[in-house]
């Protein structure tokens, strides 16, 4: 698969489960491990993304992405402007016991700022200023649900993937290539940042 020269493609893989998402935890910019089945949907993306080359493969800094990279593909860059959006004071509840007006603008994801954290303006401008900077070609990110909605949104993706899905976007033109999802997906929780 070659990209025609001047178009940025980017391929966008959400991490594996984590031990915060199994309990529905607020996980932005807390650092919580893949679960034992997050490394299973990590590396059953391995034969995947093995047959597609790449001109750069980078990773949020956080681990759970971190780890998702390497066992689906190798070491990637890390870099933090690829983190999911800092959700601040919410960090670390329970999603149940966050107001339901909260809970109900993470889910809507539009003019969404979290208490004492980040706005999704703010998220939007950061993966602009990554997304910026990259040069034509194809890319592999490893990323978090909140960013590859945030990307993906106004393209007609707007809704959180499961862990373990991968979604590509010829950003140039900004439109959805394809999404695939795991065939034995966990439930999606998303409004955690995970």
């Amino acid at each position: 698969m070659e990209t025609s020269t001047g178009i940025l493609e980017i391929w966008l893989v959400r991490h594996g489960e984590t031990t915060r998402s199994v309990v529905r935890e607020v996980a932005g910019w807390s650092d919580p491990p893949l679960t034992e089945r997050g490394r299973r949907e990590a590396g059953a993306l391995a034969d995947r993304l093995a047959s597609v080359d790449f001109d750069g493969v980078w990773a949020s800094d956080l681990v759970r992405a971190l780890e998702t990279a390497r066992l689906a593909w190798g070491e990637p860059v890390p870099d933090r402007r690829l983190r999911e959006l800092n959700f601040g004071d919410l960090e670390g509840l329970p999603f149940a016991e966050v107001d339901e007006a909260t809970r109900d603008a993470v889910l809507q994801f539009r003019e969404f700022a979290a208490p004492g954290g980040e706005s999704l303006e703010d998220l939007e401008r950061r993966l602009e200023s990554f997304l910026s900077g990259l040069p034509p070609g194809r890319h592999l990110l490893f990323v978090h649900g909140g960013v590859i909605r945030a990307l993906t949104r106004r393209l007609g993706l707007d809704r959180f993937l499961p862990t373990g899905s991968l979604v590509a976007v010829d950003w140039t033109n900004r439109r959805i290539l394809f999404v695939e999802e795991p065939p034995a997906a966990s439930p999606v929780f998303d409004p955690s940042g995970d």
